[in-house]
């Protein structure tokens, strides 16, 4: 557990200005017309980004009071995004109604790739069957030349982020809603992991690569070179994942 001095920094970090936040999470005043509802689902997604980027790390403790005047909202909708977290799996509710950020171990990255591997392959196969659409060529094409840019520049954080919005574009073609929902709950730890490892893997240009790979086979429609490249592509990944996180101890707190 972290003590108030570390808690503090944690909490100064989730609020300094170079921590990306969902849009409408600071407000000057509250907005009359906002349901409670709203203001649940707006404290449930602020936390949790800070979650998945890693600004409360795992073993961060924050009162629940600390989280309502960092979101400048009450205690309630924060308490209301905290059952929410708990029952995902991202943080557990301590005494005194805080919060503590739970840590994502190699035996959880090896079960969530396991998943991902499996869907996201046949995702591709899925779109590989029908064909890409121009804006979703588009999309996807946009991504990779923004990794591609990223490496050049040695902006690892930039590269995230365009890996991140190619998955989650490719993803959301799909066809089949829960198979969406499925891969969108396991991808989000995933990504908290990706982050938490991003400057202790080499550098990613063969992952950018095989980014493109996947692509061109989906615009000859190649649904089974999809399947093998996106399969492929996932295990590496995985096993790259789990095997840092083992030898650095990075979710034992």
């Amino acid at each position: 557990m972290f003590g108030s001095t570390s808690r503090a920094r944690a909490v100064a970090s989730a609020r300094a200005p170079g921590i990306e936040t969902p849009a409408g999470v600071s407000r000057p005043a509250p907005d009359r017309h906002e349901t409670a509802r709203t203001r649940a689902e707006t404290a449930y997604e602020a936390i949790k980004h800070r979650v998945l980027e890693n600004a409360f790390p795992a073993g961060t403790y924050v009162l629940e009071q600390e989280l309502a005047d960092l979101l400048e909202m009450s205690r309630t909708p924060v308490r209301e995004a905290l059952i929410r977290l708990a029952h995902d799996g991202f943080v557990e509710i301590r005494p005194r109604h805080g919060m503590r950020v739970l840590p994502v171990s190699p035996d959880d990255m090896r079960e969530i790739y396991a998943i991902l591997t499996i869907l996201e392959a046949e995702v591709a196969a899925e779109i590989a069957t029908r064909g890409l659409t121009d804006a979703e060529a588009a999309a996807l094409w946009y991504a990779t030349n923004e990794m591609t840019l990223a490496l050049e520049e040695d902006d690892l954080v930039r590269w995230a982020r365009a890996d991140a919005a190619f998955h989650r574009d490719l993803i959301m073609m799909s066809a089949n809603r829960r198979q969406r929902q499925v891969v969108l709950q396991f991808w989000d730890q995933s990504h908290r992991v990706r982050m938490l490892t991003l400057k202790l893997r080499p550098k990613p240009f063969e992952s950018t690569e095989e980014h493109i790979k996947l692509v061109k086979a989906m615009e000859a429609r190649k649904p089974d070179l999809a399947r093998a490249l996106h399969r492929a592509h996932r295990q590496e990944a995985g096993a790259m994942l789990v095997r840092i996180l083992a030898e650095h101890n990075l979710t034992q707190l």
